[in-house]
């Protein structure tokens, strides 16, 4: 300090009173603070060295006025990061507050002689500091934190596109907040060309709704798994919104984040095999697709489509297959199926229903007769002649 500033053994003596006015300052908190109380015995005494090292760092501050202060390390690194975790930066203003407060209080007991001014100035010049280097060690947490989360996330999206379990997944997540159980399910489409912030335009629609969300984008590629409400139709259509044009691929609903995997690996499929379908709605389901990936080579579709639809065809009995195939190879008129078939079109009516309450398909139906006629075809290529008899 100048030679106003506070002499060399009022400095000694608020050195010697450092720890008793960290202890009362920890007292005023206690009873004026409701949230301090509750906080734990650790974190209680890790506030208190704080607080006693900020009034330490004060007297060498006061000595050598020239220095550049260095608050950040001699304050704060008193406490454990997980410090900054626990107290928000709103309370820990507050807790600055309660400090310089204390400390103006009880200054008649450590100055000398007309020296109390002269420190009363030096205590509000140092507690701006404080506030300064409170701020930068939250915005560098932020930032840290932020730039971890983003590497946590990708790592944890990228091993679900990978189709990869690791038994860290559910701990990642959980560190990112994570909190969903069931149901989950994955959205992939391409990115905007026109947005550089995908995570946090995603984040906003999905966090609207207040789903759980992680996003990543591959190439361009956006990823978004979406958890936390018992129904995510309406977040996927509100999400589907933030992707670029093209399709969005929507995969079926899974029971946890480990399963995750196999909803990327139906939405990933539905995605290179969209083209085939130009109409498709947006988002549109990856087993509403299964036509389409199983044409294009993926072995899972094609499984979906012989366990789904042919197997409870031929299995069905009482001439439901051999009507399907009618209706089928007659553009969908039931009257002509009915002659084809010699029976009444009641009778075809009734086993397309049985059919339908099999399958899920419609024969009558453009997608539904598309769909039916590829599982068909494919269970016959596999070996399955017996159903064409």
């Amino acid at each position: 300090m100048s030679a106003a500033g506070p002499s060399e053994a009022t400095l000694r003596r608020l050195e010697r009173a450092s720890g008793s006015l960290a202890t009362q300052a920890v007292a005023r908190m206690d009873d004026s603070l409701p949230w301090f109380r509750s906080m734990p015995a650790d974190q209680r005494s890790w506030v208190t060295l704080v607080a006693q090292a900020g009034i330490a760092s004060l007297v060498e501050w006061c000595r050598h006025p020239g220095r550049p202060p260095r608050l950040t390390g001699e304050v704060f690194g008193a406490a454990p990061r997980e410090l900054v975790r626990a107290v928000p930066l709103k309370q820990t203003v507050d807790l600055i507050k309660v400090t310089v407060e204390v400390v103006e209080e009880r200054l008649g007991q450590v100055v000398e002689p007309g020296e109390a001014q002269a420190l009363r100035l030096a205590v509000l010049k140092y507690s701006r500091e404080v506030a300064f280097a409170t701020a930068h060690v939250y915005a560098s947490y932020a930032e840290n934190r932020g730039a971890w989360d983003a590497r946590l996330e990708a790592l944890v999206v990228d091993a679900l596109v990978r189709g990869e379990r690791p038994e860290e997944l559910p701990g990642r997540a959980a560190a990112l907040g994570w909190a969903a159980t069931a149901p989950v399910l994955v959205l992939v489409g391409h990115t905007a060309p026109d947005v550089d912030d995908h995570h946090s335009a995603v984040r906003r629609a999905a966090r609207s709704l207040r789903a759980d969300v992680l996003v990543g984008v591959h190439a361009h590629q956006l990823v978004v798994v979406l958890g936390g409400l018992p129904d995510l139709g309406p977040v996927a259509e509100k999400v589907s919104a933030e992707f670029g044009p093209g399709p969005v691929v929507r995969g079926p609903a899974v029971d946890s984040l480990a399963q995750a995997g196999d909803s990327a690996a139906a939405a990933l499929a539905g995605l290179r095999a969209a083209v085939a379908w130009p109409g498709a709605p947006r988002p549109v389901d990856a087993d509403a697709l299964l036509a389409e990936r199983a044409l294009d080579g993926d072995p899972l579709a094609r499984t979906a489509l012989a366990q789904r639809v042919a197997a409870p065809l031929e299995a069905a009995g009482g001439g439901v297959l051999d009507t399907v195939r009618a209706v089928l190879g007659s553009g969908g008129n039931l009257e002509a199926s009915a002659r084809a078939l010699f029976v009444h079109p009641n009778t075809v009516r009734y086993r397309l229903k049985r059919a339908t309450e099999l399958t899920g398909l419609s024969a009558t139906d453009p997608r539904g007769s598309w769909t039916l006629q590829v599982a068909l075809a494919l269970s016959a290529l596999d070996g399955g002649r017996s159903l064409w008899s």
